[in-house]
């Protein structure tokens, strides 16, 4: 290599990085402004937008699928996916009055168990995806059909009420003036965010979901890994259930419907990538706030709801195409530096052969 391929190599590798930060800069720093432009924006549609009433209820309506969502993102950012999310929230909406208001265990018990049976479904998935070896999709479909037809079963198809108090209460209660359940939602993200940034389990977790070889050959079990990803992703349906359960104050098998694909669309939307080993928790809740948003729009300015699918779907596409076209970049990126550190060791060994020559 001369001296003149050597800056150029270097400016072109440069260059690279430097898109790929900036895609990086978009994508974390753009749903915040396509939040505050669309807020802007229906501020002048609306006039009841900007009240406080209108905000509370959106981020009220937007709790549980941050809750589900970010149990989600454990799962995705292994390489993996979770169907069953919306069945685990019905089974466990259900279990919890069932258990409680018929079976006579008190309250907390019967919650302690729906959180636990979330859990342990959460754990038969990632057995299945990590022992047996089944494609997530399809493990997680199988198990999305048998939770909501046990749901079905427990609860005869039909809505259990009333539910005992303390979900009313609990659904009701304010801390400063804000509901609890949102400064409850909040929490959770800061314990998940933490979790991912801060602990040796969150760096096992974008390891195994980077490059789940090099993650093995670096000691890490990544099977154990994948399926406490799993289980998170159980818990946190389950605690949905729980949610919903004080919401509709009733046990509903019917609840979750869909919330599958919204989970999944808000932490796509949110720049985990599909591929695994990339993305934060602040952006799958900015995700949800997002796509709120556009329900929040629909609703707001009588817009007939089937767009709502559709504002969605194209909010979806330009995420998975932004977060494919900055895998690519720095995919292009990696190859380019290790040909040049090959060209640089290559060259440094024959100048070291050729200056061992010299002296005969």
């Amino acid at each position: 290599m001369t001296q003149l391929e050597m800056p150029t190599s270097q400016t072109d590798h440069g260059k690279r990085e430097i898109n790929t930060r900036l895609l990086d800069l978009v994508q974390s720093l753009g749903l915040l402004g396509v939040i505050l432009i669309g807020g802007l924006m229906l501020s002048f549609a609306s006039p009841v937008f900007f009240s406080r009433i209108n905000i509370e209820n959106l981020l009220f309506a937007s709790t549980i699928i941050a809750v589900v969502a970010m149990g989600q993102a454990f799962v995705i950012l292994v390489a993996g996916i979770d169907l069953a999310v919306g069945a685990v929230l019905a089974l466990s909406s259900v279990l919890c009055v069932v258990l409680a208001t018929k079976a006579g265990l008190p309250v907390g018990l019967a919650a302690l168990l729906a959180l636990l049976i979330g859990t342990l479904i959460g754990t038969v998935n990632g057995l299945a995806v990590t022992v047996l070896r089944l494609p997530a999709l399809i493990a997680t479909l199988a198990m999305m059909s048998v939770v909501r037809g046990a749901a079905y079963l427990i609860s005869d198809g039909r809505n259990i009420a009333p539910v005992p108090g303390i979900y009313v209460d609990i659904q009701g209660t304010r801390v400063f003036g804000v509901p609890l359940v949102i400064l409850l939602t909040i929490m959770l993200g800061v314990v998940a965010h933490l979790v991912l940034t801060r602990t040796r389990f969150g760096r096992e977790i974008y390891a195994t979901g980077g490059n789940p070889v090099a993650a093995r050959l670096a000691g890490i079990r990544t099977n154990r890994v994948i399926v406490i990803a799993y289980m998170i992703s159980g818990f946190a349906a389950a605690l949905g259930g729980l949610m919903i359960t004080a919401r509709l104050e009733a046990g509903a098998a019917t609840a979750g419907f869909g919330y599958e694909l919204t989970v999944i669309s808000a932490v796509v939307i949110g720049g985990v990538s599909l591929f695994g080993g990339e993305g934060k928790i602040p952006g799958v809740l900015l995700g949800v706030i997002l796509l709120g948003l556009v329900q929040n729009a629909v609703n707001l300015l009588n817009v007939p709801p089937n767009y709502d699918y559709v504002v969605s779907g194209i909010v979806i596409a330009a995420a998975a195409t932004l977060d494919v076209y900055r895998r690519r970049l720095l995919e292009a990126g990696l190859r380019r530096r290790t040909m040049l550190i090959r060209r640089e060791k290559a060259e440094t060994r024959d100048a070291g052969q050729g200056g061992a020559k010299r002296p005969d």
